[in-house]
């Protein structure tokens, strides 16, 4: 009978293991909706065959000169670890730290360049002003921005208050640009302690860790203000903390807590990842718990721990959002943002193959990202699970955990693509850990001949193709995101002589008409899709007239949304090509339109970068030309500039000059004669 249930569970545990190895490569290597798969495909052709063909000649050159193969170095260096793996994993933490930081500064300029950065940073400000939202300005079109919210009276992030709370903390010291390197390097320390538990070969262990700690990948990541890196920081410290805690021959609750607290505190900054690690944990524990009746105090410990961090989280959105469960994606987007096949908030349908076609993509972006060496990223890990002879408890915990997040990001309708396949990023240190498995398996199944030299081969030429040419070229790449973020507005504010100055930022006609638009108490989605089917030209018309009858929310929407009867017949706009705004064939625009749009060719900017430029007690509003009067009475006696553009050849780029209140008066005034 015993024999009989383990030739079973073997089954069973096969049928399992190719099954996975199944999905992963179709998802990693089938175009199943991955634009540009030829141009894919083609970069990992190349880059097996190169790796292939030096791996081919070394072996054959090596075959007589076993002692090439003796490393002693390498085996000093595990011994070492094997030894003092304390101070191995904190001294790796700190060298991770360091090349975190100077990518934070090199490459990104130690700067927020994505809106979802700008958002949590200008949270977090308010956070460290010992509030939890701010007071809405009583001309919201002036400084409204995405993923912002400024309805209800008040003005927030639309993020989970945990990243802008970490992000706080080096706000605090203004360095928040540390915060992202600090997550990142006790990230890699905490998936030490994990492996201490799980990993008995130091080899694997010391090759996982190095793998992870200095991936590009996590290198990028952890360099930015993303709430990336503070998520997977507190789920490995909930998963060591678990793996510990199931290797323990007694309950032990106190780190049973540590595990609920850190699985918590991730659900705080990013509830998807966080609900996918801590589901199967809970199972686990629940179990261990149901089976022996003294580990109900791990079980409850956990559960307790968990429920610190979200009760916090649900009292500030209940100061916040209204609710205790309402986050403030709801509040911006409405129930369109949530998981599942729907309509999205732009109003295109999600659907079961638009999500297969988005993981696809993350997978294949893995390929390249991961290590950014010629090699795709997943050969190794399909090879390792392939030849694993089976999977332990805590292969099977990571299976499930990654299961949980890929059907989650599935059923989401936002493609998160930044850095990367960002949302796939808690899957960083088991992609590393089976990567490093992979020439021990070869090793112990087939001894340290051919195969297994072919392997470590294989190894070094990729990470000396990484280091040499993808490295580099992913950097340079990145260096060129987000020009204008990286301009020191307030720098230039200083420079121009600005204090205590209205300091106004010219924005795209569009740009403008959709910042009036959510003034209205339209939302960001509603707003986006008028923008997008409706002539921008009788959009400002028919906007005009509503603002000037005084209609707001669902009256002013109704009042606009006929506008977009037309819109099947709508043209990317010829006038402004690179704003997105749309133009009707035939339609004749009138002065005050040619003027919107003579504007635009002279240059203008987006504002969002300027909602965290400060210093000098300089507010930075947009720019809507015979509007800014408004301001202009609300900053009575306040010295007036303008953030300028001149990109001609020779000419002064971007820059901030004194502007004469008379001027803004006067162009005001000729602009209503036009428009009459």
């Amino acid at each position: 009978m015993r024999q009989e249930a383990a030739q079973r569970r073997s089954v069973a545990s096969s049928i399992v293991r190719w099954t996975v190895v199944a999905v992963v490569a179709a998802l990693g290597f089938l175009p199943l909706g991955v634009q540009g798969y030829a141009i894919e495909l083609r970069a990992w052709l190349r880059g097996v065959g190169v790796v292939l063909a030096l791996t081919l000649a070394i072996v054959a050159l090596t075959r007589s000169r076993p002692a090439w193969w003796r490393a002693p170095a390498l085996a000093s260096l595990t011994e070492w670890y094997r030894d003092r793996p304390r101070a191995a994993q904190w001294l790796i933490a700190i060298v991770a730290f360091a090349v975190y930081a100077v990518a934070a500064q090199v490459v990104f300029d130690g700067r927020p360049l994505n809106i979802d950065e700008l958002a949590q940073l200008v949270q977090a400000r308010i956070f460290t002003a010992g509030r939890l939202w701010l007071p809405a300005p009583a001309h919201l079109e002036f400084f409204g921005v995405y993923h912002i919210i400024d309805t209800g009276g008040k003005v927030y992030s639309q993020f989970p208050a945990g990243g802008p709370a970490m992000l706080a903390l080096g706000e605090l010291l203004r360095a928040p640009w540390l915060v992202g390197p600090i997550c990142g390097a006790l990230g890699v320390a905490a998936f030490a302690w994990y492996l201490r538990a799980v990993e008995s070969r130091a080899g694997v262990a010391l090759g996982a860790l190095l793998m992870f700690a200095f991936a590009p990948f996590v290198v990028f990541m952890s360099a930015t203000y993303m709430n990336h890196a503070p998520t997977l920081m507190w789920l490995m410290i909930g998963v060591a903390a678990l793996a510990h805690l199931t290797r323990s021959a007694s309950p032990r609750p106190a780190l049973a807590l540590v595990v609920g607290l850190a699985l918590g505190c991730a659900a705080t900054i990013r509830p998807v990842e966080a609900v996918a690690f801590a589901i199967p944990a809970g199972i686990w524990l629940l179990a261990r718990a149901l089976r022996e009746r003294s580990r109900w105090s791990d079980a409850l410990a956990a559960a307790l721990g968990v429920a610190i961090p979200l009760a916090a989280l649900m009292w500030l959105n209940s100061q916040t959002t209204g609710a205790p469960l309402r986050f403030g994606y709801e509040v911006m987007w409405g129930s369109a943002h949530g998981l599942g096949f729907h309509r999205d908030p732009s109003g295109a349908l999600h659907t079961p193959l638009h999500g297969l076609a988005l993981i696809n993509l993350y997978f294949v972006q893995l390929q390249s990202h991961m290590f950014e060496a010629p090699l795709p990223a997943l050969i190794p890990v399909l090879a390792a699970l392939a030849l694993i002879p089976r999977f332990d408890a805590y292969d099977r915990y990571w299976l499930a955990a990654s299961a949980l997040l890929v059907a989650a990001y599935f059923s989401y309708w936002f493609s998160g693509d930044y850095l990367g396949p960002r949302f796939l990023y808690p899957l960083a240190p088991v992609l590393a850990l089976w990567t490093a498995r992979l020439p021990l398996i070869v090793r112990d199944r087939w001894g340290s001949g051919a195969r297994f030299r072919g392997t470590t081969a294989a190894y070094a030429v990729s990470a000396l193709g990484a280091l040499t040419i993808g490295i580099p070229a992913r950097a340079h790449e990145y260096e060129k995101i987000g020009p204008l973020e990286r301009w020191d507005a307030s720098g230039a504010a200083a420079l121009a002589g600005a204090r205590n100055a209205l300091v106004l930022v010219r924005e795209s006609w569009g740009g403008q008409l959709i910042a009036r638009l959510w003034a209205l108490g339209i939302s960001r989605s509603d707003a986006s899709f008028l923008y997008r089917r409706v002539d921008t030209c009788v959009l400002s018309g028919r906007l005009d007239a509503v603002e000037s009858r005084g209609l707001r929310g669902d009256a002013a929407l109704a009042a606009l949304a006929p506008l977009m009867a037309d819109s099947a017949r709508l043209l990317p706009s010829p006038f402004s090509p690179r704003t997105g705004e749309r133009a009707l064939p035939g339609l004749e625009y009138g002065p005050s339109c040619r003027s919107h749009i003579a504007e635009n060719a002279a240059g203008f900017l987006p504002y969002q970068p300027f909602i965290v430029a400060r210093g000098n007690g300089n507010v930075f509003a947009r720019d809507l030309g015979a509007r800014d009067t408004i301001l202009l009475a609300e900053h009575t006696g306040a010295p007036v500039y303008s953030v300028r553009v001149d990109l001609q050849p020779g000419g002064r780029g971007v820059f901030i000059e004194r502007v004469s209140r008379d001027s803004i008066v006067a162009a005001a005034r000729a602009s209503s004669r036009s428009a009459n």
